[in-house]
């Protein structure tokens, strides 16, 4: 029996019938690695030796009656997490050498939970892009369609997931890094309330692996079904201790609802600064179908969502101006010139990402004000809805594009250009208030491609788009292994 595109879940049950044992399932993910990853590219760190002391280490833990959550499960770690005696580079050339001497928090949840780490995946150079590719480990390609890119900046974990190296990843999500691979391969990810999974040790080869506010990037899990999602979130939620001293338990909230018929969820496919793409657009129906069939209460508005246009143009402006403090551009007085010289009407996204570029610590502030502001307009907005659905970006996966100017690059939504970061603003609509997105497979487009969507829920109350993401997995099915 081929164990590799099982669930973990089912892994876990195998192994605690004795069914299986971890050194199978992990000599079995490494075969399948080796045999397939010439092609995509995801593992661009193996760690294999190790793994295969850790799986017959898991294996004598379980025969002397130990049971851990994630015991003897075979697991990858995108690679900007530190992991003791293992390269941290973020694909940038300076730092190929950089190897860590402490694993990174999540890391060590990891194996504490019993996981068997097989390696690291690929990502884009300094985590910026939505493709994953870099000087030091190359393209990772779709498993799909190989001309295409996986995603970013989790692709790596995204492909790793849909080919069957290993059956969980761990990621992270700044302008949908989690949930446009996930779209991308037809897989899960979510996206955590802000602050609910600590962060220490993913973090540039740089900088001290020390307890940070990233402000709006977070950690989280990656799955090929919904209920893998929580428990690899039950495994990585909770405060850094070192921030708080001891280390607690964070008790979430149950889900809202347990049946499909009571959610009350409202749908959005339109945006107004950039299009919809129809397969985009079918899948979106497609789910709205489905909670229209089990019973759920669907709207299509409502005067309660913030302004998607003043949501934009606030994200850009705080991921614009947190990145260029953690990666300076150069050339800052020119481009100083360059912003004066902009037509106070110009309001566009791309005026806004060259402005924030150069934000003073007073502009930011207002910024954040504003957020404040949207943030309370998604408590009200919650308190007449469960859940949002809606596109992750515009398409499914692209053609890969390796223009090294992001902001000149353009992307085709059915036959019209837009710029190639404007698509990033459905993922920032969750990721500008701090709110949990589970990304879920919603189909495929008439090319065969993957499609998903995002389930965006309460703050904190991350279990009602993890539950709504298990109630549509039973109701539209969910993971297809790429043929």
């Amino acid at each position: 029996m081929e164990w590799n595109l099982r669930s973990a879940e089912e892994l876990l049950t195998a192994l605690r019938a004795g069914e299986v044992t971890s050194v199978e399932l992990t000599d079995e993910a490494i075969a399948r690695a080796e045999r397939d990853d010439k092609v995509i590219n995801a593992i661009c760190v193996p760690d294999y030796d190790r793994a295969r002391a850790a799986a017959q280490d898991a294996d004598q833990a379980r025969a002397r009656g130990e049971d851990r959550p994630l015991l003897g499960v075979p697991v990858t770690v995108k690679e900007c997490y530190n992991i003791a005696g293992l390269p941290t580079t973020w694909g940038m050339p300076p730092h190929r050498n950089y190897v860590p001497a402490e694993d990174a928090v999540q890391v060590s949840r990891l194996k504490a939970a019993g996981a068997v780490v097989l390696g690291k995946t690929n990502v884009p150079l300094g985590l910026q892009d939505i493709q994953s590719y870099n000087e030091i480990y190359g393209t990772t390609n779709n498993p799909w369609d190989h001309a295409r890119t996986s995603g970013g900046s989790s692709g790596g974990s995204a492909a790793a997931l849909a080919c069957g190296f290993g059956a969980l990843s761990i990621g992270s999500d700044i302008a949908g890094s989690l949930r446009t691979p996930a779209h991308f391969c037809g897989v899960y990810a979510h996206k955590p309330t802000l602050g609910l999974v600590a962060n220490r040790g993913m973090v540039a080869p740089s900088e001290p692996a020390l307890p940070v506010d990233l402000d709006l990037a977070v950690v989280g899990p990656m799955a090929r079904t919904a209920r893998d999602l929580t428990l690899l979130l039950d495994v990585m939620a909770g405060p850094d201790p070192l921030t708080f001293g001891v280390a607690y338990e964070l008790a979430l909230p149950p889900a809202r609802h347990e049946r499909l018929r009571d959610f009350r969820v409202l749908v959005l496919d339109e945006h107004p600064l950039i299009g919809t793409g129809s397969a985009v657009r079918a899948a979106v129906n497609r789910v709205a179908d489905a909670l229209v069939d089990g019973g759920a209460r669907v709207e299509r508005h409502s005067p309660l969502l913030p302004d998607l246009t003043e949501a934009a143009t606030l994200y850009t402006q705080l991921v614009i101006s947190g990145s260029v403090a953690r990666f300076p551009v150069e050339s800052g007085e020119q481009l100083r010139t360059h912003v004066a010289g902009l037509s106070a009407d110009d309001q566009s996204l791309d005026a806004t990402r060259l402005r924030a570029m150069v934000f003073s610590h007073h502009e930011w502030m207002e910024a954040n004000n504003r957020r404040e502001l949207h943030r309370h307009g998604w408590r009200q907005l919650f308190a007449e809805f469960d859940a949002v659905v809606c596109p992750i970006t515009p398409t499914p996966a692209f053609p890969h594009v390796h223009n090294p100017n992001p902001l000149e690059r353009r992307i085709d939504i059915d036959g019209v250009e837009y710029p190639y970061v404007d698509q990033i603003v459905w993922a920032g609509l969750a990721t500008m208030p701090g709110l949990p997105a589970t990304a879920i497979p919603a189909g495929q487009s008439p090319e065969g491609l993957p499609v998903g969507v995002q389930l965006i829920g309460p703050m904190f109350e991350d279990r009602t788009p993890l539950r709504l993401a298990e109630l549509l997995e039973e109701k539209i099915g969910g993971f297809q292994a790429p043929k």
